[in-house]
Protein backbone atom coordinates (compact mmCIF):
# COMPACT_ATOMS: atom_id res chain seq x y z
CA UNK A 1 0.00 0.00 0.00
CA UNK A 2 0.89 3.36 -0.88
CA UNK A 3 -0.42 6.58 0.51
CA UNK A 4 -1.44 8.40 -2.29
CA UNK A 5 -1.50 12.54 -1.53
CA UNK A 6 -4.93 13.67 -2.25
CA UNK A 7 -7.81 15.37 -0.68
CA UNK A 8 -9.48 15.62 1.62
CA UNK A 9 -6.59 13.10 3.21
CA UNK A 10 -3.99 10.75 1.66
CA UNK A 11 -5.61 7.31 0.67
CA UNK A 12 -3.70 4.18 1.15
CA UNK A 13 -3.73 2.56 -2.10
CA UNK A 14 -2.14 -1.06 -3.75
CA UNK A 15 -1.57 -0.68 -6.78
CA UNK A 16 -1.70 -3.76 -8.23
CA UNK A 17 -4.81 -3.50 -7.23
CA UNK A 18 -5.84 -0.04 -9.55
CA UNK A 19 -6.87 0.79 -12.67
CA UNK A 20 -6.72 4.03 -14.54
CA UNK A 21 -10.09 4.59 -15.98
CA UNK A 22 -10.04 7.23 -18.82
CA UNK A 23 -13.36 8.48 -19.53
CA UNK A 24 -14.47 9.28 -23.22
CA UNK A 25 -11.73 11.03 -24.40
CA UNK A 26 -13.13 10.85 -27.64
CA UNK A 27 -13.17 13.85 -30.99
CA UNK A 28 -16.79 13.99 -30.19
CA UNK A 29 -15.63 15.72 -26.85
CA UNK A 30 -11.74 17.36 -27.00
CA UNK A 31 -11.24 17.65 -30.68
CA UNK A 32 -12.30 20.46 -32.76
CA UNK A 33 -15.24 19.42 -34.85
CA UNK A 34 -16.61 17.42 -32.78
CA UNK A 35 -19.50 17.20 -31.17
CA UNK A 36 -18.96 19.44 -28.12
CA UNK A 37 -17.60 22.22 -30.07
CA UNK A 38 -20.55 21.55 -32.73
CA UNK A 39 -22.65 22.23 -29.58
CA UNK A 40 -21.51 25.18 -28.86
CA UNK A 41 -19.27 24.13 -25.68
CA UNK A 42 -16.23 25.78 -24.92
CA UNK A 43 -13.40 22.87 -25.40
CA UNK A 44 -10.35 25.31 -25.64
CA UNK A 45 -8.82 23.40 -22.53
CA UNK A 46 -9.49 20.12 -24.31
CA UNK A 47 -5.81 19.93 -25.53
CA UNK A 48 -4.04 20.44 -22.22
CA UNK A 49 -6.09 17.48 -21.01
CA UNK A 50 -5.12 15.26 -23.77
CA UNK A 51 -1.18 16.01 -23.17
CA UNK A 52 -1.91 15.25 -19.17
CA UNK A 53 -3.80 12.38 -19.73
CA UNK A 54 -0.99 11.88 -22.12
CA UNK A 55 1.58 11.38 -19.66
CA UNK A 56 -0.50 9.75 -16.86
CA UNK A 57 -1.17 6.71 -19.08
CA UNK A 58 2.77 6.42 -19.88
CA UNK A 59 3.34 6.07 -16.64
CA UNK A 60 0.81 4.08 -16.01
CA UNK A 61 1.79 1.41 -18.65
CA UNK A 62 5.43 1.97 -16.73
CA UNK A 63 4.27 1.08 -13.66
CA UNK A 64 1.89 -2.09 -14.91
CA UNK A 65 -1.33 -0.19 -13.97
CA UNK A 66 -4.39 -1.75 -15.94
CA UNK A 67 -5.41 1.03 -18.04
CA UNK A 68 -9.09 1.13 -18.87
CA UNK A 69 -10.83 3.14 -22.07
CA UNK A 70 -14.29 4.21 -21.71
CA UNK A 71 -16.24 4.58 -25.16
CA UNK A 72 -19.90 5.98 -25.38
CA UNK A 73 -21.86 5.64 -28.47
CA UNK A 74 -24.50 4.14 -30.51
CA UNK A 75 -24.86 1.39 -33.30
CA UNK A 76 -25.91 3.29 -36.53
CA UNK A 77 -29.75 2.36 -36.31
CA UNK A 78 -29.45 3.68 -32.55
CA UNK A 79 -30.96 0.71 -31.31
CA UNK A 80 -29.13 0.55 -28.28
CA UNK A 81 -30.05 4.80 -27.89
CA UNK A 82 -33.14 4.22 -26.79
CA UNK A 83 -36.66 5.30 -28.64
CA UNK A 84 -38.61 8.03 -27.39
CA UNK A 85 -40.01 6.79 -23.68
CA UNK A 86 -35.79 6.59 -22.66
CA UNK A 87 -34.76 9.37 -20.80
CA UNK A 88 -31.19 9.68 -22.79
CA UNK A 89 -33.10 10.12 -26.09
CA UNK A 90 -34.30 13.08 -25.03
CA UNK A 91 -31.02 14.31 -22.91
CA UNK A 92 -28.16 12.88 -25.03
CA UNK A 93 -26.42 16.19 -27.13
CA UNK A 94 -25.43 14.16 -29.49
CA UNK A 95 -29.27 12.43 -30.32
CA UNK A 96 -30.71 16.03 -29.61
CA UNK A 97 -28.18 17.30 -31.74
CA UNK A 98 -28.28 14.82 -34.40
CA UNK A 99 -32.37 15.37 -34.66
CA UNK A 100 -32.01 18.82 -34.39
CA UNK A 101 -29.52 19.20 -37.43
CA UNK A 102 -30.76 16.68 -40.25
CA UNK A 103 -27.08 17.14 -42.17
CA UNK A 104 -25.25 16.00 -38.98
CA UNK A 105 -27.28 12.42 -38.75
CA UNK A 106 -25.38 9.14 -38.16
CA UNK A 107 -22.14 11.43 -37.67
CA UNK A 108 -22.40 11.81 -33.33
CA UNK A 109 -20.67 9.26 -31.64
CA UNK A 110 -21.87 6.73 -34.23
CA UNK A 111 -19.65 3.48 -34.20
CA UNK A 112 -16.79 3.64 -36.72
CA UNK A 113 -17.00 7.37 -37.01
CA UNK A 114 -14.64 10.22 -36.82
CA UNK A 115 -16.19 11.66 -33.75
CA UNK A 116 -16.82 8.21 -31.84
CA UNK A 117 -13.07 7.45 -32.02
CA UNK A 118 -10.82 8.37 -29.47
CA UNK A 119 -8.56 10.77 -30.28
CA UNK A 120 -5.01 9.76 -31.89
CA UNK A 121 -3.14 11.04 -29.15
CA UNK A 122 -4.24 8.16 -26.63
CA UNK A 123 -4.92 5.01 -28.79
CA UNK A 124 -5.32 2.37 -26.80
CA UNK A 125 -2.40 -0.37 -26.98
CA UNK A 126 -2.89 -4.28 -26.18
CA UNK A 127 -3.68 -4.98 -22.70
CA UNK A 128 -5.67 -1.99 -22.34
CA UNK A 129 -9.46 -2.80 -21.76
CA UNK A 130 -11.73 -1.16 -23.82
CA UNK A 131 -15.17 -0.55 -22.81
CA UNK A 132 -17.76 0.78 -24.90
CA UNK A 133 -21.10 2.07 -23.77
CA UNK A 134 -24.17 3.89 -24.57
CA UNK A 135 -25.04 5.75 -20.68
CA UNK A 136 -23.21 8.27 -19.09
CA UNK A 137 -22.14 5.87 -17.15
CA UNK A 138 -19.33 2.98 -17.57
CA UNK A 139 -21.23 0.53 -15.42
CA UNK A 140 -24.17 0.88 -17.20
CA UNK A 141 -25.54 -1.83 -19.02
CA UNK A 142 -21.18 -3.08 -19.70
CA UNK A 143 -18.94 -5.90 -18.28
CA UNK A 144 -17.02 -3.29 -16.67
CA UNK A 145 -17.85 -4.45 -13.38
CA UNK A 146 -16.93 -8.15 -14.11
CA UNK A 147 -13.67 -7.21 -15.81
CA UNK A 148 -12.35 -4.98 -13.07
CA UNK A 149 -12.92 -7.72 -10.11
CA UNK A 150 -11.78 -10.52 -12.42
CA UNK A 151 -8.40 -8.53 -12.33
CA UNK A 152 -8.71 -8.32 -9.16
CA UNK A 153 -9.38 -4.17 -9.68
CA UNK A 154 -9.87 -1.76 -6.35
CA UNK A 155 -9.06 1.60 -6.94
CA UNK A 156 -9.89 3.48 -9.74
CA UNK A 157 -8.04 6.74 -10.79
CA UNK A 158 -10.83 8.69 -12.76
CA UNK A 159 -9.41 10.95 -15.96
CA UNK A 160 -11.41 12.42 -19.04
CA UNK A 161 -14.36 14.28 -20.32
CA UNK A 162 -16.93 15.25 -18.92
CA UNK A 163 -16.04 15.59 -15.27
CA UNK A 164 -19.57 16.37 -14.37
CA UNK A 165 -21.35 13.87 -16.62
CA UNK A 166 -20.14 10.61 -17.80
CA UNK A 167 -16.76 10.99 -15.48
CA UNK A 168 -18.97 11.79 -12.34
CA UNK A 169 -21.59 9.18 -13.25
CA UNK A 170 -18.97 6.93 -13.75
CA UNK A 171 -17.29 7.35 -10.58
CA UNK A 172 -20.39 7.32 -8.33
CA UNK A 173 -21.18 4.34 -9.75
CA UNK A 174 -17.83 2.73 -8.81
CA UNK A 175 -18.27 4.11 -5.14
CA UNK A 176 -21.68 2.32 -4.77
CA UNK A 177 -20.27 -0.83 -6.11
CA UNK A 178 -17.49 -0.47 -3.55
CA UNK A 179 -14.47 0.63 -5.24
CA UNK A 180 -12.17 3.57 -4.03
CA UNK A 181 -13.06 6.90 -6.45
CA UNK A 182 -10.22 8.99 -7.22
CA UNK A 183 -10.58 11.99 -9.48
CA UNK A 184 -7.59 13.10 -11.15
CA UNK A 185 -8.56 17.13 -11.54
CA UNK A 186 -6.12 18.18 -13.83
CA UNK A 187 -6.78 15.14 -16.37
CA UNK A 188 -10.43 15.81 -17.06
CA UNK A 189 -12.55 18.98 -18.93
CA UNK A 190 -16.00 19.82 -17.76
CA UNK A 191 -18.76 20.82 -20.21
CA UNK A 192 -21.17 23.48 -18.84
CA UNK A 193 -19.89 26.58 -16.71
CA UNK A 194 -16.88 26.33 -13.72
CA UNK A 195 -19.51 25.75 -11.43
CA UNK A 196 -20.77 22.63 -12.31
CA UNK A 197 -16.83 20.91 -12.33
CA UNK A 198 -16.41 22.77 -8.92
CA UNK A 199 -19.27 20.75 -7.67
CA UNK A 200 -18.10 17.40 -8.60
CA UNK A 201 -14.65 18.35 -7.19
CA UNK A 202 -16.43 18.67 -4.34
CA UNK A 203 -18.49 15.51 -4.28
CA UNK A 204 -15.23 13.60 -4.63
CA UNK A 205 -13.29 15.24 -1.60
CA UNK A 206 -16.23 15.24 0.81
CA UNK A 207 -18.72 12.24 -0.07
CA UNK A 208 -18.08 9.62 -2.78
CA UNK A 209 -13.80 9.67 -2.77
CA UNK A 210 -11.02 11.76 -3.03
CA UNK A 211 -9.30 14.31 -5.56
CA UNK A 212 -5.80 14.42 -6.72
CA UNK A 213 -3.30 15.70 -9.43
CA UNK A 214 -1.48 14.20 -12.06
CA UNK A 215 1.92 14.88 -10.92
CA UNK A 216 0.98 13.07 -7.41
CA UNK A 217 -0.44 10.12 -9.46
CA UNK A 218 2.39 10.14 -11.94
CA UNK A 219 5.07 10.36 -8.74
CA UNK A 220 2.98 7.40 -7.56
CA UNK A 221 3.31 5.42 -10.67
CA UNK A 222 7.16 5.86 -11.12
CA UNK A 223 7.91 5.20 -7.75
CA UNK A 224 6.57 1.85 -8.55
CA UNK A 225 7.99 1.37 -11.95
CA UNK A 226 11.84 2.22 -9.63
CA UNK A 227 10.83 -0.24 -7.40
CA UNK A 228 10.15 -3.03 -9.15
Amino acid sequence: MIALAARPDPVDVALEQSALVVVDMQNAFASKGGMLDLAGHDISAAASVVEVNKKIIAAAREAGVQIVYLQVGYKPDLSDAGGPLSPNHHKELSLRTMRARPELDGKLLIHGTWDWEIVDALKPEPGDMVIRKSRYSGFAGTTLNNDLRANNIRYLFFTGIATNVCVESTARDAYFEEYWPIMVEDAMNHAGPDFVRDATMWNFENVFGWVTDSDNLIGAFKNRTNLS
